[in-house]
């Protein structure tokens, strides 16, 4: 960065590099669990603006607590912006003093706001003879650049001068004020006109130059924009007063005292030490040492080199070593706990060995079957058990593991109930930043702990002569399985600070994810009866109407090919027939994905066919030929595997098999739900949540139109239509209802006019124009979609209802696909996670009311919004209506929560 002739001073927007920091870092804790991401982001923009810019003088700005006299002007100011997050609250005090410590000058004026006295210091230092460069990332310092003011934007390094300033924003420096009090502004809450944005307000300006002039004109402004200016003309003097920065406010110093003093070395070194940042500490120090548990400034693993983190691994083998330990477990605040085992099948693993940490660095493993030759002699299961389970079974004693659904599920089927389960580091990761990392112990040590686990191929081996736990050697099975539980207890006693200083966060922890672990192992064994005949007679049924779209096919394409080959449908379809190409892959060829075949298929017929060639052929490998090879050969059911950490916004997903993701619309996706069947004597029951993510909607945006059709039990879509089409209800056709529908659910999944056009065969305008007419019928969608799009991008998350978390580390993306893409995450997120929230909460409610009355009921199934039980016949009629009632409780919205609820002899007769 140059200089020019004139000294340089440099103004920093402490209070901008704070957010940004906070948002734009991953959650960096150090060895306490304190948050230090914030601190550490701060400081590295600091130092690299002093490096690059080599400033005579340096101011550091921050906003102070309290009220401005902007709120004296208007009590709504800042009104809708949320509270700082405790996560960023904790980490001021030590940011302001190393900033001290540093040697710069640093001001928080109180009843000032940071942009004033920016301001006021800019025009001071350019009548002092100073060039003045501010460092910010707010479109409001616009206003203050000049030929001797510049802005440079931390993110990107671009400077911003009086001629880059009318390329941005369309007006000159001289009209930002202006531009900003027409726009107004959602995140500060200045009024502005409604509906004016960046190009309105900027034609507006290059028209009638100010504001005063575009006040004097608003006669001439035609169509709804200008009445909407006439009605915002008393507020916007007011909208002015509040965009603009004062640039007159009384100091205490002047520019020409903002010096850099010498820094405070040994302040500096306990800061650095206090907050985990290891190589500015290595830098201060000049040489090359680490601290004890090896992170770098930045949080990240620095070199796979990095010695192990030491432990004293015990390997019981008697029963006196193994009473030691119940013991040591009996007296623990928390036991860390691990099973090993001979398969990863939980209903089919045996019990090979248990792991248990107290205190870091201090494990024990108890080999149970470890019967390789030459094994020593080991306590059998009878033993052990006789000495765990009372431990293992007492609730009251606290249990830590990771991913203990599945110990809990080994366990049970060697006839004990894992009790006392209190925390699974699995899931504080996935609670503290659900997209932010894997949640694998594995990725977790590497990235918390900077330690490098021992890998289960290490001690197995690989491919065809890997071998099972039970056959590895008790030498190297100690470390391997001991390390777990030690490292699992450290990786606590990391992360578990980080969740607890989150309120909503722990809570939703302690009452939600943690409990429903347990729920879900139980629904897990449970499983689902399946019809094996049906389902082989479907895959032959499947196999012949593949047979006859590939003749099909291959008389639409006047050849035979390999419907299976992309390469070959790829020459058939663009080179022999001639179809227009859509889109290309990155490598330049002619896509023949999914959306581009059903576009084609709309005009063509061999796209069609491939399309219902690919869907079948995937339900026939997936579920119809797949399914009966899943079945446990001693329950005779299908058992599923959940995942609480792996969808970001808290849906479950699950595999082996795929529960999730059979087809509930086509004919042949509700045949294999024939499959699934209840035994002799039962039947099964669906509680479905009706239309759960627009009754989330209308609660989160309380829109009157959407709160009031919910209220009064109304078909949503064919109100919708109504609204939309302005009709009335009775008169809504069949097309109506559809359109009405696409849009109910495409906007809440950040649907586009060009999407719904697609969707509904119309044009681009005819789809745009139904968008219009919905938000102008159900404003207070749009303006929920709108707050929620500006809170996303100032905070970077968004949450649901009840305080989940979704992190969004695209929505400052300069790639506009993944901003947009973030953006229509932001908006669908809480619906679509605060419905996960609800069904889990189900969960909770009905389990604890089947245990509570002794109910011969089964919870068996989870699928979206949807719970599925067996139970006899003959309780059908007690059992309904309480689950109705609960699964409709599980949530206070504004609207009412319906539930659907049918019985049948299979999953598909009970929709």
């Amino acid at each position: 960065m140059s200089k020019s002739e004139k000294p340089l001073l440099v103004l920093v927007d402490g209070s901008s590099y704070l957010y940004r920091a906070f948002h734009g870092l991953p959650p960096l804790v150090n060895r306490e669990g304190m948050p230090t991401g914030a601190v550490y982001g701060v400081l590295r923009m600091l130092r690299k603006l002093i490096e690059e810019s080599c400033p005579d003088r340096v101011g550091v700005i921050f906003d102070a607590k309290g009220k401005t006299f902007r709120h004296d002007l208007y009590t709504e100011y800042k009104a809708n912006r949320p509270p700082m997050p405790d996560d960023l609250r904790v980490q001021i005090e030590p940011l302001y003093e190393t900033i001290r410590a540093l040697g710069m000058p640093m001001h928080a004026i109180p009843g000032v706001e940071a942009d004033d006295v920016i301001g006021t210091l800019a025009k001071e230092g350019v009548a002092a003879g100073y060039q003045v460069l501010i460092s910010t990332g707010d479109k409001d310092m616009a206003q203050l650049v000049n030929d001797d003011v510049r802005l440079i934007n931390t993110m990107n390094n671009s400077l911003l001068r009086p001629d880059g300033v009318h390329e941005k924003f369309g007006v000159k420096a001289e009209q930002i004020i202006d531009y900003l009090a027409l726009m107004g502004d959602k995140v500060d809450n200045i009024p502005g006109v409604p509906g004016v944005g960046p190009k309105t307000a900027a034609k507006w300006l290059n028209l009638y130059q100010t504001m005063d002039g575009v006040i004097e004109n608003a006669d001439q402004i035609g169509g709804k924009i200008g009445e909407k200016l006439r009605a915002a003309l008393p507020q916007l003097p007011l909208s002015y007063e509040l965009a603009t920065i004062d640039c007159a406010v009384k100091l205490e110093f002047v520019p020409d005292e903002l010096q850099m003093m010498e820094e405070d070395k040994e302040q500096l070194l306990s800061l650095y030490q206090t907050l985990g940042f290891n190589s500015w500490l290595q830098e201060l120090q000049g040489d090359q040492a680490k601290t004890a548990d090896g992170q770098s400034a930045s949080g990240a693993t620095e070199s796979k080199s990095q010695p192990a983190l030491a432990g004293e691994y015990e390997l019981i083998l008697s029963l006196e070593q193994l009473q030691q330990w119940a013991l040591k477990l009996a007296d623990a605040e928390l036991i860390a706990f691990d099973t090993e085992t001979d398969s990863l099948d939980y209903m089919q693993a045996n019990l090979v060995g248990m792991s248990f940490a107290v205190e870091p660095g201090k494990a024990a493993y108890l080999p149970l079957a470890h019967d390789y030759i030459g094994a020593p002699e080991q306590l059998s299961l009878e033993q052990a058990l006789k000495v765990l389970q009372p431990i293992l079974e007492d609730p009251a004693r606290p249990k830590l593991g990771h991913n203990l659904k599945y110990d809990q599920s080994v366990l049970a089927r060697h006839g004990v109930r894992l009790l006392g389960i209190q925390h699974d580091t699995m899931l504080q990761s996935y609670i503290n930043n659900s997209t932010a990392s894997r949640h694998d112990l594995d990725s977790l040590c590497q990235l918390h702990l900077n330690h490098e686990n021992i890998k289960f191929t290490d001690v197995a081996g690989k491919g065809a002569k890997q071998v099972t736990f039970n056959q590895v050697d008790l030498a190297v099975a100690l470390d391997y399985a001991a390390e777990d539980a030690d490292m699992c207890l450290r990786l606590h006693n990391k992360l578990w600070p980080r969740l607890s200083s989150n309120h909503r966060a722990e809570k939703l922890y302690c009452e939600l994810e943690v409990p429903v672990l347990s729920i879900l192992s139980k629904v897990e064994r449970n499983g689902v009866f399946i019809d094996k005949a049906l389902l082989q007679q479907q895959s032959g049924e499947l196999a012949g109407k593949l047979e006859q779209l590939q003749a099909e096919a291959f008389a639409a394409a006047n050849t035979e090919f390999n419907l299976d080959s992309p390469k070959q449908l790829q020459s058939i379809l663009f080179e022999d027939l001639g179809l227009p190409v859509i889109r290309k892959t990155p490598k330049g060829q002619a896509s023949t994905a999914e959306d581009v075949l059903q576009e084609l298929a709309q005009d063509y017929d061999l796209p069609r066919i491939i399309i219902e060639y690919r869907s079948l052929k995937k339900l026939k490998s997936t579920y119809t030929d797949k399914l009966p090879q899943q079945i446990d050969p001693d329950s005779q059911r299908i058992h599923t595997s959940y995942h609480q950490a792996v969808a970001a916004t808290g849906r479950l997903s699950s595999s082996d098999p795929n529960l999730q993701n059979i087809p509930i619309r086509s004919e042949e996706g509700r045949r294999i739900r024939q499959a699934f069947i209840a035994t002799p004597g039962h039947t099964l029951l669906a509680a479905d949540y009706s239309q759960i993510e627009l009754r989330i909607m209308a609660h989160l945006s309380k829109d009157e139109r959407l709160c009031d059709a919910f209220a009064a039990g109304e078909d949503i879509h064919n109100a919708t239509a109504a609204e939309v089409f302005s009709v009335t209800r009775d008169a809504v056709t069949k097309d109506q209802r559809r359109a009405a529908k696409a849009i109910n659910f495409g906007l809440i999944y950040g649907m586009s006019a060009f999407g719904l056009a697609k969707q509904l065969g119309i044009s681009r305008s005819e789809a745009a124009e139904y968008v219009k007419l919905y938000f102008e019928r159900y404003p207070g969608v749009k303006a929920y979609m709108e707050s929620t799009r500006v809170r996303a991008h100032e905070l970077g998350y968004v949450e649901t209802l009840f305080g989940r978390r979704l992190y969004l580390p695209e929505i400052e993306s300069r790639n506009a696909q993944r901003r947009q893409y973030a953006e229509r995450t932001a908006i669908n997120a809480p619906m679509q996670g605060t419905a996960a929230d609800i069904i889990k909460r189900a969960m909770l409610s009905v389990d604890q009311w089947i245990e509570d009355s002794n109910q011969a009921v089964r919870m068996i199934m989870q699928v979206h919004d949807e719970l599925v039980f067996e139970l006899p016949i003959d309780q059908l009629d007690a059992v309904k209506p309480e689950i109705v009632r609960l699964m409709s409780a599980a949530a206070d919205l504004i609207v009412p929560l319906e539930v659907d609820a049918n019985s049948g002899d299979d999953w598909d007769q009970a929709h």
